[in-house]
């Protein structure tokens, strides 16, 4: 097509420019994924018209290998499924290549896993998704590295069905799963990650836990444990997060804690333990977040200002026989404890009066304010009573007078 400048005149007319023939409708674009998975993807709902292997899309992400003539997928995730998905046999059969399947908010009913996806599997995660899974069905996944259950409903006699034959597991979390039943009594040294919270397991910690030097995470919060920490917690020398929150735990905090130099999260809440705070504690130098609240601990708080300071989130109210040292701590902390008499045992909030000083109202929170202004009514009462029963009686005999008066002057 040729066209003239206009910097150029000729007296030759430009022959009229022939019309460009339309541009073709948008096709699209040829899929480098093999045939069958293609098929499958679509099965599943997911949008197969640009190459699921190129630009995966925000909600379904999809990741391929690089094989010839067809990628196969290595990695898929399902994320917000309509409620009318179904994850079929023959579609799943298809995805065999998988090795990381991740099911986010996809209530799709669970179904027969093909031998092959089931081997394939390094890595499954499904939150809130398949309704209900049976322990069985789980354990089929003997060569995960990554197992990640929270949210739905595991049917099980116990973590043991399920973990029997994943030697091969670093990172376990089954949460908020209704798992009943004991914690394992082998588990595999390779995990680093271990999360069985919100569940309804009984028991103690059994020795295997504490057998696994590279456990960096143990979160056995919100379920129904019992018994002691065991000593030999002290043996998980990399481990960084501990939650045993919220399970009937009792007796010490024991000093085997010390042991561990690279704990940054410490909650020991809402159990029974009791005996004394461990000044030990103050030396790991890497804690940032300590709860011992809603315990039975006793005596006096061994922490300084400087500890307290340094930690992020610090806990220890609801320990009625706990206190501290008003010459160590400032009332302003707010610990929600009360301070500590000369023999080192809580005293009763003070009551206020106009002498005292302003901060020692910082001791309590305001539950303690009102029982102290309640001590205080109480304390002036008898005067107010006094005065009151003396003008009944002033009243009694002043009538008794005047009807007196009044019956002579009748007569």
């Amino acid at each position: 097509m040729l066209l003239c400048s206009s910097s150029i005149v000729t007296s030759l007319r430009a022959p009229e420019p022939e019309p460009e023939p339309p541009s073709p409708a948008p096709t699209s674009s040829p899929s480098t994924l093999d045939p069958k998975q293609v098929i499958a993807l679509e099965s599943l709902d997911i949008p197969t018209a640009r190459d699921p292997c190129g630009q995966p899309s925000f909600h379904n992400a999809t990741l391929c290998d690089n094989a010839k003539p067809f990628r196969h997928l290595i990695s898929l995730r399902l994320a917000n499924c309509s409620s009318y998905l179904s994850l079929s046999f023959t579609a799943l059969k298809a995805l065999s290549t998988l090795r990381s399947l991740t099911l986010l908010n996809c209530p799709a009913a669970p179904t027969h896993l093909p031998p092959q996806l089931a081997t394939s599997l390094t890595s499954f995660t499904c939150v809130n998704s398949l309704r209900k899974v049976s322990g069985v069905w789980l354990s089929q996944l003997q060569n995960l590295t990554h197992l990640t259950v929270s949210d739905v409903q595991v049917k099980a006699s116990g973590p043991f069905v399920i973990l029997a034959h994943m030697s091969k597991l670093t990172s376990l979390t089954i949460s908020n799963a209704n798992l009943t039943g004991s914690l394992p009594g082998h588990l595999h040294s390779n995990l680093t990650h271990i999360d069985f919270s919100l569940n309804h397991l009984k028991g103690s910690i059994p020795p295997s836990i504490t057998m696994l030097l590279n456990l960096q995470t143990l979160n056995l919060s919100s379920n129904a444990l019992s018994g002691q920490i065991p000593p030999s917690i002290g043996d998980l020398i990399s481990l960084q997060n501990l939650s045993l929150a919220s399970n009937s735990f009792s007796g010490s905090i024991p000093d085997s804690l010390s042991a561990l130099p690279d704990l940054l999260h410490m909650d020991l809440s809402s159990n029974q333990l009791n005996g004394s705070i461990p000044k030990f504690i103050s030396q790991i130098k890497s804690l940032s977040y300590l709860n011992l609240a809603n315990n039975n601990l006793r005596g006096v708080l061994p922490f300084n200002l400087s500890f307290i300071n340094r930690l992020q989130v610090f806990k220890v109210a609801g320990n009625s026989n706990l206190c501290y040292n008003r010459s160590v701590l400032s009332s302003k902390l707010k610990l929600r404890i009360s301070p500590c008499d000369k023999f080192g045992m809580p005293v009763s909030p003070p009551a206020k009066d106009s002498s005292a000083d302003d901060t020692t109202d910082d001791d309590y929170d305001e539950t303690d304010d009102e029982g102290s202004r309640h001590k205080k009514d109480h304390h002036h009462g008898p005067n107010k009573f006094v005065l009151g029963v003396a003008i009944a009686l002033s009243s009694i005999v002043f009538l008794i007078v005047f009807l007196i008066l009044c019956s002579k002057c009748c007569r």
